[in-house]
């Protein structure tokens, strides 16, 4: 049995998400399970490293698969890369140990997320931003980031109503660019949590409107309270960049 790693990358306006449903086709890991069991012949689930929202996209999701198939490696690119839609790409396929699990060998991974500053909208952006016209204060949000870095319990930047798993974790990183009108906000970090990143964009957002006040963020942690965090941005705006693997 041969154990095999893909790099994906995908356009995910037209899709619920990335995890399969059992009652409609229009998913990422659905779309690809079915190219890879046409493929091989054999029915295939393949384990992503996690779930990425309705609407959200990726440039470097992994994700394995188990195979008794002998084709080469570069024969199922081509095919793959054939047969999925065109807003599926695998970028890459690589044999891994049997052990190597997508999801649970995860150590970290980078998140992007877009927003649009002008009040003149973009016909090129639109679907992979947000457009946001109001004044911002960039020296308000990095301090807002610099209070987000760390390990903390982020269960009041969350959508999960109620977990039995811990909510605690780490932010090694969030930095905001600016490339012209858009400011590029990268997360890293160990993991996060239903709709964190979403949440956590919303919250900066209103401290740099000017409408929350940056001492929110202390307090959120505190309670634990999502009613308390700023609005949830829109998913076209976020992109799963990469994957960390010890």
């Amino acid at each position: 049995m041969r154990n095999i790693k893909m790099t994906v990358e995908y356009d995910g306006a037209r899709y619920l998400g990335w995890q399969r449903l059992t009652d409609s086709d229009k998913t990422i890991q659905g779309k690809i399970e079915n190219t890879i069991t046409a493929m091989t012949g054999t029915k295939t689930e393949i384990v992503g490293s996690g779930r990425t929202d309705a609407g959200a996209h990726a440039k470097g999701q992994v994700a394995n698969f188990k195979t008794e198939s002998t084709m080469e490696l570069q024969a199922m690119l081509d095919h793959l890369n054939r047969y999925l839609p065109r807003d599926i790409v695998v970028k890459k396929l690589e044999e891994v140990p049997e052990r190597f699990h997508a999801r649970y060998n995860a150590s970290g991974k980078k998140y992007s997320y877009y927003v649009w500053h002008n009040s003149v909208p973009s016909v090129f952006e639109r679907n992979f931003s947000y457009e946001y016209a109001g004044d911002l204060d960039i020296d308000k949000m990095n301090k807002a980031c610099d209070k987000l870095v760390g390990k903390h319990d982020f269960i009041g930047f969350s959508s999960l109503k109620k977990s039995k798993k811990s909510t605690v974790r780490t932010i090694n990183e969030i930095k905001i660019h600016k490339e012209g009108d858009l400011l590029h906000f990268t997360f890293i970090g160990e993991g996060f949590l239903y709709k964190m990143i979403r949440i956590i964009m919303g919250t900066i957002l209103e401290i740099g409107a000017g409408t929350t006040e940056l001492e929110s963020i202390d307090a959120i942690f505190k309670s634990g309270i999502r009613s308390e965090a700023g609005m949830t941005v829109p998913s076209q705006g976020l992109f799963l960049d990469e994957v960390y693997y010890d």
